[in-house]
């Protein structure tokens, strides 16, 4: 389900048989499997959520899609085209924002133009990425003056003016409280209707996945694999409290508890609970 109704400036995602193997601890000349068999299409636009234990490679994944890592196995492509390196196409925004500390917010934002050399020609976009993530007051401060959420958004604007085709998400709001998390869960959606981009979120907030997502995929543990995609056939904007909402966060819950389980309840060999 693809929410987006705007002209959308995401584009269509799609691995085939992707798996990634990294030199076991034990013995360097031993490859440890990461991620397994993972097949998935993202549509254009589309917002999916991904959730499973820790350590069953759901940053692995980003950084696979990111052209940040290569993949052991499979393939993957963005539209037509076969990811094999970075690119401004797609954005990865990690947890920590990781700002320059030297540069002020427009500077910060900016930085990605003057690294493509397009500086010049999409200068005017700034200002419209600064008010688009509402730090219009804040466009000369540096960012030892900013709060959590604030920087996050600079982090945001930072990836967006490269109009990216996918935009990651590595668990972008896990630092903050509560109630700022909740803010930029809002932030983020309201960016996602306004640009059409194709996302990928990686969250432990089952609240969050079903907050924000058209879809959840769920991961066993390592080696990961994507054991189920659900719907999130939720209007928007969503009531956290509903009888829908609570009832979903309680499906998938269970399942994260049984994720990677045999049928018969027992874990599979080699499986830790």
């Amino acid at each position: 389900m693809v929410a987006v109704e705007s002209p959308s400036e995401g584009s269509c995602l799609t691995l085939r048989g992707v798996g990634k193997r990294f030199p076991s601890f034990e013995n360097a000349a031993l490859q440890a499997p990461a991620l397994e068999s993972i097949t998935l299409t993202v549509a254009a636009g589309e917002l999916v959520s991904i959730v499973g234990p820790s350590g069953c490679g759901k940053s692995t994944l980003l950084r696979l899609i990111a052209g940040l890592d290569a993949a052991t196995a499979g393939e993957l492509h963005i539209g037509g085209d076969a990811i094999t390196a970075p690119n401004a196409e797609r954005g990865l925004v990690f947890q920590d924002p990781s700002l320059f500390p030297w540069l002020t917010v427009r500077r910060n934002i900016q930085s990605g133009l003057v690294a493509r050399g397009v500086l010049h020609a999409k200068r005017h976009e700034v200002d419209e990425f600064i008010r688009l993530v509402g730090l219009e007051a804040f466009a000369d401060s540096y960012p030892h003056h900013l709060s959590g959420g604030m920087a996050q958004r600079v982090a945001l604007a930072r990836v967006l003016i490269n109009h990216p085709k996918v935009l990651l998400l590595d668990e972008p709001l896990g630092a903050l409280d509560a109630f700022t998390r909740m803010r930029m869960q809002d932030e983020v959606l309201r960016l996602w209707l306004a640009r059409g981009t194709t996302t990928l979120l990686v969250t432990h907030d089952i609240d969050e996945a079903i907050y924000m997502s058209d879809r959840i995929l769920i991961m066993t543990p390592r080696p990961g694999r994507i054991e189920r995609s659900i719907p999130v056939a939720l209007a928007r904007p969503r009531d956290r409290s509903s009888a829908e909402f609570l009832g979903l966060r309680g499906n998938i819950l269970e399942l994260l508890h049984f994720a990677g389980r045999e049928p018969g309840g027992d874990p599979q060999p080699g499986k830790r609970n």
